[in-house]
């Protein structure tokens, strides 16, 4: 039997893909921006807080970023939008339980106030509700309005923010202004949604479904989070800060390459051009790596004059919380060729180097140096030895030529 043909993307596939990233980078880029008021208006103690509880929060909503994907799969398999958006809102209801029970607990182990600690925590189940609704979009393929929705949600959550920071409000304002905004979102989503399903089918949908592709997006977010919320039980006030300013230069590497995911995955999925599929992913995410890590490395004498000398002391290691998202966006990339072809058991390897990190920074890290070196040596640990196993498995499971 001959080759299979090689898959390539249709035009409307490119548009779709065009859209969908405009979408998210202008999330992102207004993501990124918050930070930069929230910094210089906060002071390094206030950031410190702020940034901590919105990587808690992050940890919380990881549920919505398994949902979507979930929601994408079963309306493309022909459910329709009452199905799954009770499997949305029974997700939301879960989530903003477990919001409810663990903001005392949080607020008592990253000392925050109780106001901001909730209004960071409630905003989880608002994002839950929310990936339901782009879980739809992106299931019927109506990538445009799904943009649309994308950068809406990144604009309404930090505008707000930035609004009540300015007139000199704390973090738990700030953050509370934040949920409002990505509410309004998704009540807005939602009305894009319903003008486009057309499954019928509303045979249930359980949340043993989500919770099974939670594992895999829960074991990243550790990696790319924790590091901030035992930064601030770890360091001072004040290095917390630090070190919350530096790992902005961490997330901008990790999320910025988050395209090429979304236009390798199809054939990630394909047991015939997975393997290849994997190999082209992690060669562009290790190329994009090493040029924005130059890229950071070039700039980061700008920092002081963008968020004031206060911040001077993280300037020579921005190159290193670069290089600890760029790993991240490997492994990532890696992980979700193993959600692809169903091998999520390799995120066991993500797990064992979370628990590591871990440890190291409780017990060994005291620095902001010290914290950034521990980070980056358990990301590119994990990321080589889970690209080397997920390259290897598609291989393995490729099917062999007749």
């Amino acid at each position: 039997m001959g080759r299979m043909p090689r898959p390539t993307l249709t035009s409307s596939a490119v548009a779709g893909v065009t859209m969908v990233t405009a979408g998210s980078m202008i999330a992102n880029i207004a993501s990124y921006l918050l930070h930069l008021p929230a910094s210089r208006w906060l002071g390094p103690a206030g950031y410190g807080e702020f940034a901590s509880l919105l990587a808690a929060q992050l940890v919380l909503a990881v549920p919505a970023l398994a949902l979507q994907t979930v929601v994408a799969r079963e309306v493309v398999r022909g459910k329709g939008a009452h199905a799954v958006r009770v499997l949305g809102y029974r997700c939301a209801v879960i989530v903003a339980v477990a919001a409810m029970l663990l903001a005392p607990l949080v607020s008592w182990a990253l000392d925050t106030g109780v106001l901001a600690t909730f209004s960071a925590l409630i905003t989880a189940p608002v994002l839950v509700l929310l990936a339901t609704e782009q879980g739809l979009l992106q299931g019927a393929a109506r990538f445009g309005p799904l943009s649309v929705v994308l950068a809406a949600a990144g604009v309404a959550k930090v505008v707000p923010a930035v609004v009540v920071l300015a007139v000199g409000a704390g973090p738990g304002l700030a953050l509370a202004a934040s949920a409002v905004g990505t509410g309004l979102v998704a009540l807005c989503a939602r009305l894009f949604a319903d003008s486009g399903i057309t499954g019928e089918s509303s045979t249930r949908i359980g949340v043993a479904a989500v919770l099974k592709a939670s594992q895999v997006q829960l074991a990243l977010i550790a990696l790319s989070s924790m590091d901030l919320v035992i930064a601030r039980i770890v360091l001072s006030n004040d290095d917390a800060g630090l070190y919350a300013l530096g790992a902005v230069a961490t997330k901008a590497a990790f999320w910025l390459p988050q395209a090429v995911g979304v236009v390798l995955y199809p054939r990630m999925a394909n047991p015939a051009h997975s393997a290849q599929a994997i190999r082209s992913a992690l060669a562009v995410l290790v190329g994009l790596g090493a040029v924005l890590v130059a890229g950071v490395a070039v700039a980061a004498p700008l920092v002081p004059l963008l968020v004031g000398d206060a911040y001077q002391p993280v300037q020579s290691l921005l190159w290193l919380f670069a290089l600890h998202g760029a790993c991240l966006a490997v492994l990532q990339g890696a992980l979700l060729s193993a959600i692809a072809g169903e091998r999520t058991h390799l995120a066991v390897i993500a797990w064992i180097g979370f628990a590591v990190e871990m440890t190291a920074m409780l017990t060994l890290a005291s620095t902001i140096g010290q914290f950034i070196a521990v980070a980056v040596t358990v990301a590119s640990s994990t990321a080589l030895v889970v690209s080397v196993l997920a390259v290897r498995s598609a291989r393995r499971d490729a099917p062999r030529p007749m």
